[in-house]
């Protein structure tokens, strides 16, 4: 990196994961198969939610938008991760690099924001059940579902407009193997107190709210769950919210692994993996958990390959 040449950049490199040549065959066929079973497993989650007219609810509408999101999520990094492997060559644009962090950033923001509004539903769902039908009605979701959009687009925007602001080195070197927030600012060569000071503050406002709304939803709701008189209502109330609490804690877990890694330790490698396990890894278990631990799902499911194979 030259560090007295601070025109204007063109292009950046993304260092990957490694600069092994003969384990980046390994890491190919490695992301491939993952990028593919995540986008057949969501597309899959999709399809039955939108084919069964029993998964017509509030909780199965954000959840067949979490799927839809997560295909979007690891559609940003990996295929340009695939395609530098595959040409040999670790180049992005720097209106591509800042088009990845943009939706980067709303994808993250969407999932958290959907945990959240899926936790609320539980919430509700529980502990209001008489009011769960005029609560949660289609108009409410959609508006909840299209807020989110709204907020977590400008947010992403307001994050590139602070960044086309700083200047970078010719020939700048990301060690990640994609352009995130933190990484272009770790890279930039101007001043970046104006950035950070809006990360921090957009970090807490969509990202420690969210999580204590959600810890409050569950909270509420084993109240709720310990004044049942049955055990077995107890049991059936709380294992619709299994799964979501999976998920949600892959989600909160990979994401403060990502930043201990970065706080902790100054070692890429380590915090490119620990990046692999939330952005990558996160999107390819949500569907399995969702049709693993969920008897609605497993039976619509099982009507949907059966009618497949009886079709001609």
């Amino acid at each position: 990196m030259e560090a007295g040449n601070h025109t204007k950049v063109s292009e950046c490199f993304l260092l990957g994961l490694s600069d092994d040549p003969g384990l980046q065959p390994v890491l190919c066929g490695v992301f491939l198969s993952i990028y593919l079973v995540t986008m057949l497993g969501n597309l899959l989650i999709i399809l039955v939610i939108s084919s069964d007219s029993h998964l017509h609810t509030p909780m199965y509408f954000f959840l067949s938008n979490l799927s839809f999101v997560d295909i979007c999520f690891i559609s940003t990094t990996i295929p340009k991760m695939l395609v530098n492997i595959l040409a040999e060559s670790k180049n992005i644009s720097y209106i591509g690099c800042l088009v990845q962090t943009c939706f980067f950033t709303i994808f993250v923001g969407m999932d958290d924001f959907l945990l959240t509004v899926m936790a609320y539903d539980r919430y509700v769902a529980i502990c209001q059940p008489l009011h769960y039908a005029v609560i949660m009605n289609p108009r409410f979701c959609g508006f909840l579902v299209l807020m989110s959009w709204f907020i977590i687009f400008w947010v992403a925007l307001l994050h590139i407009l602070l960044i086309m602001r700083l200047t970078f080195c010719m020939g700048t070197e990301i060690p990640h193997f994609f352009c995130g927030l933190a990484q272009i600012l770790e890279v930039a060569s101007s001043d970046t107190l104006a950035n950070k000071i809006f990360l921090y503050v957009a970090t807490v406002l969509l990202g420690v709210f969210p999580l204590t709304g959600i810890l409050f939803s569950y909270y509420q709701i084993i109240s709720s769950l310990g004044r049942m008189a049955s055990t077995m209502g107890r049991y059936k109330a709380f294992s619709t919210c299994g799964s979501h609490l999976s998920v949600v804690s892959l989600f909160y877990g990979t994401g403060v692994g990502v930043y201990l890694s970065s706080a902790l330790t100054h070692s890429s490698q380590r915090s490119s993996i620990a990046s692999v396990m939330f952005t990558v890894v996160t999107p390819m278990l949500n569907p399995f958990i969702y049709s693993l631990r969920n008897k609605d799902v497993k039976g619509a499911l099982r009507n949907l390959f059966g009618r497949a194979a009886s079709c001609p």
